[in-house]
C-alpha cells in the first residue's frame, strides 16, 4: 500500500514510526564510523597546511566521511564512533594522546555529528545534505571557539595578537570559523557528501541489514524530539569546557607522549592503517556470523 501525501510529509517532518535495530548492527556502524574516520584523519596527517599570515588554510577533518554515514544509516552510532576512531587511530597508536583533556574534542564532535545526521531526513535532499555538513564544522568548531575565548577570558592561556590589530583574538576565532566552515565544511564535507550519499542510499543499508530510510519512518539513532535532549547537549557542551581547561592547567592524566611519527618517519602511519585494517576485518567476520545465525533462525 502506497503513503499518501500527508504520510510521507509526516514522515520527512515528524519522524512517523521508528525502525529497529539489533545490538550486532548498531556495533557494525559503530566500528565502520570508527575505522573510516580514523582513517580518513590518517590520511589528513600527510597533507601539508598553508598558513598565510595568522590565518591556517588547513582541512580539520573529512566531514563527507561521518555525514555520508550517519545520513544514511545511525547517527548515534556513527557519532560516538568517529571522535573515538581519531583519538585511538590517530592520536594514541602516534603517541600524541593527551588523555582526559581529549574528552573535551570527542564531546564536541559527537554533538556536531549526532545532530547533523539527524537533520537529514531525507537522503536525496540536497538542501539537507549541504546543512548537515555544515552543522557538523559549525556545532564543532563554535564550540571549540569557545572554549579557546574561555581560556583567554579567565587566563590560563594568552590571548594571540596581530601586530597593528589590537585584542584581535576575537577576529583571528571568527575568520578560523569561516576559514573551517569553508574548507573542511563545504570543500570537504558538503561538495563530495552530495555525490556520496544518493550513490550509497539503498546499497550500503543492505550490507548492514538495515532498511534504508524511508518517508514515514523515523530512522533509528537520531535526536530524540524533546526538551530534554537540549538542555543535555548545553551540559555537555558546558562540561567538555572542563576538560579543556585540564590541558592547560598541564594536568596530564592518562596521557601518552610518544611522538612515534617523529621518532620513525611517516611509515609509523601505516601501524594506525593496519590496525584499522584488523578492527575492520574482526568485526566483519562476527558480524557475517551473526547474520548467518539469524538467517538460519528465520528459517
Amino acid at each position: 500500500m502506497s503513503l499518501s501525501q500527508t504520510d510521507v510529509r509526516r514522515g520527512e517532518l515528524r519522524g512517523g514510526g521508528a525502525q529497529t535495530t539489533n545490538t550486532p548492527q548498531n556495533l557494525m556502524v559503530f566500528v565502520l564510523s570508527m575505522a573510516l574516520f580514523g582513517l580518513s584523519n590518517i590520511i589528513l596527517e600527510v597533507i601539508p597546511d598553508i598558513t598565510i599570515g595568522p590565518v591556517d588554510f588547513s582541512v580539520s577533518y573529512f566531514v563527507f566521511v561521518p555525514i555520508t554515514l550517519a545520513a544514511l544509516v545511525s547517527p548515534f552510532w556513527v557519532a560516538l564512533g568517529a571522535p573515538l576512531g581519531e583519538i585511538i587511530f590517530t592520536d594514541l597508536l602516534m603517541g600524541d594522546f593527551s588523555g582526559l583533556a581529549e574528552v573535551e574534542g570527542f564531546i564536541q564532535m559527537f554533538l556536531a555529528i549526532y545532530i547533523a545526521g539527524s537533520v537529514i531526513r531525507n537522503p536525496l535532499s540536497r538542501g539537507q545534505i549541504v546543512l548537515g555538513s555544515l552543522l557538523v564544522v559549525g556545532i564543532d568548531k563554535f564550540l571549540s571557539a569557545a572554549v579557546d575565548l574561555a581560556k583567554v577570558w579567565v587566563g590560563v592561556e594568552d590571548a594571540e595578537f596581530v601586530q597593528g590589530l589590537p585584542e584581535s583574538v576575537l577576529l583571528l576565532e571568527g575568520i578560523g570559523f569561516v576559514v573551517d566552515l569553508l574548507m573542511s565544511g563545504v570543500l570537504f564535507g558538503a561538495i563530495p557528501a552530495l555525490w556520496l550519499i544518493p550513490a550509497l542510499y539503498r546499497r550500503i543499508e543492505p550490507m548492514l541489514g538495515l532498511q534504508p530510510r524511508e518517508p514515514g519512518r523515523r530512522i533509528p539513532g537520531s535526536v530524540p524530539r524533546a526538551g530534554w535532549f537540549v538542555a543535555v547537549a548545553i551540559l555537555a557542551g558546558i562540561g567538555s569546557f572542563f576538560f579543556a581547561f585540564l590541558e592547560a592547567w598541564d594536568v596530564e592524566v592518562g596521557s601518552v607522549e610518544g611522538d612515534f611519527r617523529e621518532q620513525f618517519g611517516d611509515g609509523f602511519l601505516w601501524v594506525s592503517v593496519g590496525a584499522i585494517v584488523v578492527v575492520l576485518i574482526i568485526a566483519s567476520i562476527l558480524f557475517a556470523v551473526w547474520r548467518k545465525r539469524r538467517g538460519a533462525r528465520e528459517r
